[in-house]
Parts: structure tokens; sequence; C-alpha cells
């Protein structure tokens, strides 16, 4: 099997596993008790608590945990939303963002806020004369996400940081695709509210937190408890926490390497599949992009037909079109890029790992180009448009 959706989840690496196991069976004890079994659960959370809040430059006490980047970017608007609303009552965000993001701001807008969504350019970046231009003296927060999860684009997090910390507005991140995978620091990138989760940098699933800056007055999300300095109510996920923690440590520790050789795979398989493959194109900025994201189109095919044809060859990837979830609808993301239907709906996003290797994106591109040619001669619309394309050479 050669593993491609690393965007999706990732492995759990073997050292966060090896130091979950004892919260499980023999360190079992509680947080909030004061016997020494609990204490040492309660160690082991502070501990993570410190090393994530190390890795993004954070104070320790502004580190909370979730049960994930989608539980995160609730708990950022939703809470911003409500602690705010005497201010005003606009909020800006993107038309590019994960739904945790989007369909939390359709939940406020019918609660009576106002939702600006900016536009993003052909590569997703958004347009920061845009964002300024947005600004109204009632805007309370900016939810920009920090990388795109389907086309891997970074956005421009300091510059946008520095224009909501100049006009005095809230400004937070889904930093879901990032963290762990390009160095963050939120004092220098003027970030307020940064969301996260474990299991996209080899951590366990259902585990995330979010980095909340001193002074802003947020109130729980989740009631019940004291857990979490009183803001997010329920036993803490020992195990989770301590897995997150590990998982940090490692990608720190590995993020120059893994960043290298991500880059030269990512590079390699972009320049194969574009020599290789007629009428197909990258999406997403070709630099300021995630090491590990390469998002293909390809015309005349239909992504839930290449993935399954992939799967058959042992190989995991994902489509930009959400076909596979049940929707016929194609990706919100490429049509926001101002791809057609038609256009959204034959991608591909390939997401690499560390473990991938030069020999992996052979055996992808070979058989990656049996399956656009096999599916392009079942299309009736292709060969009409190839011929129309030697017409037109021809009149040239």
């Amino acid at each position: 099997m050669i593993y491609l959706d690393n965007a999706a989840t990732t492995k759990t690496a073997p050292e966060v596993v090896e130091a979950m196991l004892p919260y499980f069976t023999e360190n079992y004890g509680n947080p909030s008790t004061i016997y020494s079994l609990g204490s040492t659960s309660k160690k082991a959370v502070n501990e993570a608590r410190r090393t994530i809040a190390d890795a993004i430059g954070a104070k320790q006490e502004e580190i909370y945990f979730t049960a994930g980047g989608s539980e995160s970017d609730n708990w950022a608007l939703k809470a911003t939303a409500e602690a705010y609303a005497s201010k005003g009552k606009h909020i800006i965000t993107t038309k590019i963002e994960h739904h945790a993001i989007l369909h939390t701001c359709e939940y406020l807008e019918k609660r009576g806020f106002e939702i600006t969504y900016l536009n993003v350019d052909r590569d997703g970046l958004i347009d920061l004369e845009e964002l300024k231009a947005a600004i109204r003296p009632d805007t309370i927060l900016i939810s920009v996400m920090f990388a795109n999860n389907e086309i891997g684009t970074i956005e421009p997090i300091e510059e946008i940081g520095a224009i909501a910390k100049e006009r005095n507005v809230l400004f937070h991140t889904d930093a879901v695709q990032a963290f762990g995978q390009v160095p963050i620091d939120v004092d220098k990138l003027h970030i307020d509210m940064l969301s996260a989760s474990g299991h996209k940098l080899n951590g366990p699933k259902g585990i995330g937190f979010l980095y909340i800056r001193s002074g802003l007055k947020l109130r729980s999300f989740i009631h019940g408890g004291s857990q979490e300095r009183s803001r997010r109510a329920g036993t803490e996920n020992v195990p989770g926490i301590v897995g997150l923690g590990k998982a940090v440590e490692r990608a720190l520790r590995i993020m120059d390497e893994k960043t290298r050789h991500e880059i030269e795979l990512r590079d390699y398989l972009i320049e194969r599949v574009e020599k290789e493959i007629p009428y197909c194109w990258v999406n997403g900025h070709r630099t300021k992009r995630l090491p590990g994201n390469v998002n293909f189109s390809f015309l005349y095919i239909e992504g839930e037909s290449m993935l399954i044809m992939l799967d058959m060859k042992g190989i995991c990837a994902s489509s930009g079109s959400a076909c596979t979830s049940g929707s016929l609808d194609p990706s919100h993301v490429l049509l926001a890029i101002g791809l057609k239907h038609e256009e959204a709906h034959g991608s591909l996003r390939l997401t690499l790992s560390e473990e991938n290797t030069k020999e992996q994106m052979d055996f992808v591109v070979d058989n990656l180009k049996q399956i656009v040619a096999r599916l392009r001669d079942m299309s009736p619309l292709y060969a009409d448009f190839v011929e129309e394309q030697k017409k037109k050479a021809v009149e040239k």
C-alpha cells in the first residue's frame, strides 16, 4: 500500500503510541484528584501543555485541550461572537475555509451576525487590500486558515495578523494543516487564537487544542466541571494529550529534514505528471504551499472513478471533489479559485509523508497515466475535445 492522504489523517508514530500506553493501564488516574495516581496524570498533562506552548511561542496557560480541530474552530468563533457582540457583529473569513469554519459562520449568520467571505486568486491567496477594505468599526474577528487542506496554499498570515492588530480586530487561524509542518510563532504572526489537531502530525485522533491569547474574554464552550481553567469541562483525555505532546516534540525534531524530503518528492511528482499526462495542471501556489501537498486537475476525468482505480492499485489518495462523501457538488475550494464545475470534479489530492519514496512516486505516476488514459478513452467528450485541438493546431 502507498499512503498519500496525509492531509486526511496520518499514521500514529510508534513513539507516540508507546508514550500513550501507560496512561491507559498504569497511570490511569483522573488529573483532578489529589492522590498521587491522579497527580501523575496531571503532571503528564502539564508537560504536554508546556511542549505545545513552547512549539508556538505561547505561554502554558494559553493552551486549552479540545477534541480536535473542529471543536477548536467552533469554540474560537462562537465564543468570540458571544463575548464581543456588544462591540459588533461582523466577522471576516474566506471562501476556502474548512467546513468547521464555514458551517459555524452559517450558524452565526442565523443568529444575527454578518459574515464577509473574502475572495481568493487562482493560487488560493487572499488579497490583503480586500481584507483591509472589508474591516468595519463593528468587525470583531478575522478568521483565515494558515494553509488550505485541499490545495496546500499557505496564506500571508503575518501580514493578516499585522492588519488585524493595527485595526484592533481579533485574529484566529485554523492551523490544523500547518501546525507541525511549518514553523509557527504566535507573537511574531500576531495570532490571537489558533486551532490545531493531533492526528494531522502523527498523533492520535480525538485530541487537539485551541491557543487563546491571555487577556481575551472568551467564555466556556463546554459547561460542567472546572477542567482547562474552567473554560472546557470534561475529564481530560490524558492518553490523547500525552500522545499529542509527544507528536509535537517529534514533529519539531524532524521538521527540517521532513520538509526537505517532502518538497523534493512533491516537485518530482509534479514534474513527471505535468510532463507525461496531457491536459492537467496543479492547483494552489507553486511555492507558497505545504511541503507535502499536491493537487492536480485532469480534464475529462471524474475524480471518484480515479480514486477507485488508484485504490485497486493499492494507492490511497483523495479528490477535491466531494463526491466521495455523498455530495454531487464539487469542492468549494476549487470553485473559489476559479475552476469550472467539470474541472473541479477531475481533481486529485496527493499528500505525502516522510515515509514516502521516489520509487513510490514513480509507481503512482506510471499507474496514474494508465488510469487517466483509460478513463478518457471512455469519455466521448474527451474524443471530441482532442479532435477540436487537432483542428486548431492545423489552422495555426
